[in-house]
């Protein structure tokens, strides 16, 4: 089918970007049990979903939670948002040993969502920094960005960390300090990273921007079409591209560039091109 061909490119596209950067993406590193604790294991469908924030892992994972609950659950969007969040209601990878994880990635059918890189990034910036509510990300991330970020910042911008502003983030990201001090939060985390496409053959690659279609291909492929649904529904509040292109405007091109290499791997893996409103150096 015209699914499975397309299907079929995705994977081509990620298997020549891998290759074609062997050296960077492949750093001949063998995938330790810590890696995996994104892949959500479905045993009873023989499905493995590596979730990526920000790229509608909420609602993936209430359908996980739906194939793997045996019963407990029927409907995805009766499955409260933080309830689908805690780990404990979903069982991953890195909680079985090697034999066990080295079979389901040989024998399971696997698949990821992505999105385009900015937009996903804008998202998470949207979501952690500018909600009043996200209080943890402000104090652990927040507070960091407006201490290594601002100048002459005040007190209480210091101690809230609440304001973050677009600008400062991206430095935060692009500054080296940054990635050696520890790995950037998941949230911003490239999917390469994540997901460890050059390591774990992915069956499917989904897309955000296909997520309905791509979603019912994957249930319909595990045999479960037929009575679950990917749950649909349309948010205003969502990050697009116009909004994207909006948050760029103030920064700097010599900071584009650096940001653009940081997720330049997720850019060229999943097909994504340049944006036209960079104006990269």
């Amino acid at each position: 089918s015209n699914t499975a061909i397309l299907h079929q490119v995705r994977r081509d596209q990620v298997t020549d970007t891998c290759r074609a950067n062997s050296v960077s993406s492949r750093k001949r590193r063998v995938l330790t049990p810590s890696d995996l604790k994104h892949l959500v294991v479905d045993e009873d469908h023989e499905m493995i979903y590596c979730y990526v924030p920000k790229v509608a892992c909420t609602n993936w994972k209430r359908v996980m939670m739906v194939l793997t609950g045996r019963g407990k659950y029927s409907d995805p969007m009766e499955i409260p948002a933080n309830e689908a969040h805690v780990s404990s209601n979903l069982k991953t990878l890195n909680q079985y040993s090697i034999p066990e994880i080295n079979h389901r990635l040989k024998n399971y059918m696997k698949f990821l969502f992505v999105r385009e890189p900015f937009e996903r990034l804008v998202s998470a910036y949207r979501n952690k920094f500018t909600q009043k509510y996200n209080t943890s990300f402000h104090k652990r991330y927040g507070t960091k960005i407006v201490r290594r970020q601002r100048k002459n910042a005040t007190q209480e911008a210091l101690r809230k960390g609440d304001d973050v502003k677009f600008e400062e983030f991206v430095a935060y990201l692009i500054d080296p300090h940054t990635q050696r001090e520890e790995p950037f939060n998941e949230h911003w985390q490239t999917v390469y990273s994540l997901c460890h496409p050059c390591h774990i053959h992915y069956d499917l690659i989904g897309k955000y921007e296909t997520l309905e279609e791509d979603s019912n291909y994957i249930l319909q492929l595990a045999g479960v079409g037929s009575y679950l649904k990917f749950p649909t529904y349309a948010k205003s509040t969502r990050t697009t591209d116009e909004m994207t292109t909006e948050f760029f405007q103030n920064i700097s091109s010599e900071h584009q560039t650096q940001l653009y290499e940081v997720y330049k791997l997720d850019f060229l893996m999943f097909n994504y091109s340049v944006p036209s409103y960079l104006k990269l150096e």
